[in-house]
């Protein structure tokens, strides 16, 4: 039995997906765009939707995008998208914990700093001298910039703690 073509439907279906795809490269920031194997007409063609403000044109300018989708192989593409969604998931979730550990610092003091180096396994003295620092504080004002500050100290630990993670042993 010969193998019948795909129907114009389902060919159509088709071209909207990968130009849907497109339309998720223009949303990606440069960076991450760099990482994905693109070939110089696709990346140029992303480049040039990013820049447009006119609707029309940015609407013929992702149609182009999907028409230049269908000359590259979009599993690669989809696989990286998967890759930099999944980064931007984990990162929201460390903020989370970071936030988190900030107002349990916080309310609960040198408790909450001693079990977070125990999870964390961090030797920073910082949280110690913030937490003086947020007990000396007079104003909203002076409590909110401390409170930022811990906030920073506790996400960069966290940070490095899930980079750490990441490296293959």
């Amino acid at each position: 039995m010969a193998e019948s073509k795909p129907s114009k439907t389902a060919r159509k279906r088709e071209q909207q997906a990968l130009q849907q795809l497109g339309e998720q490269l223009i949303e990606l920031q440069d960076n991450d765009l760099a990482t994905l194997a693109l070939n110089e007409q696709l990346a140029d063609a992303i480049c040039t939707a990013k820049r447009m403000k006119s609707y029309g044109a940015l609407r013929r300018q992702k149609q182009l995008i999907g028409k230049l989708m269908r000359n590259v192989d979009a599993d690669p593409i989809r696989a990286g998208l998967a890759r930099i969604n999944a980064r931007g998931h984990a990162d929201k979730r460390v903020f989370a914990e970071a936030e988190r550990w900030r107002d349990r610092i916080v309310d609960e003091g040198n408790e909450a700093v001693i079990a977070f180096r125990q999870e964390t396994g961090s030797d920073k003295d910082d949280l110690d001298v913030l937490l003086a620092e947020l007990g000396r504080a007079m104003s909203d004002k002076a409590r909110k910039t401390t409170k930022r500050r811990i906030f920073r100290v506790v996400n960069d630990v966290l940070v490095a703690k899930q980079q750490d993670d990441r490296i293959p042993q």
